[in-house]
């Protein structure tokens, strides 16, 4: 499995619209995508209140590249979401079987 770590920084003043379509799409979204087998949305903190991210385990490289193409180093952007963000980075790492400690 792939862990891929998708983080966003919000461009000043656009946050809370960013906040509605993280919440009422974004999130929605990744929970109904084939390949995904679990993601975790991450909200900011009031020390850094521009910063939103999603930790996400896919099944293998193939259902990753389903969802964003060859290309896994690129975004996965929604329309709504292009004109309100600053930065972007995405990470990606093999997973290792651990107990959850949740």
């Amino acid at each position: 499995m792939i862990v891929r770590i998708f983080q966003v920084v919000i461009r000043p003043g656009k946050e809370e619209a960013f906040s509605t379509f993280f919440h009422d799409t974004a999130i929605p979204l990744m929970k109904r995508t084939k390949g995904l087998v679990h993601v975790i949305p991450g909200a900011p903190l009031p020390d850094t209140p521009s910063e939103f991210c999603f930790v996400m385990v896919w099944e293998n490289i193939n259902a990753l590249k389903a969802f964003v193409g060859d290309d896994i180093s690129s975004p996965h952007i929604d329309p709504a979401e292009a004109e309100l963000v600053e930065s972007r980075s995405i990470k990606h790492y093999q997973f290792v079987e651990s107990e959850l400690l949740l």
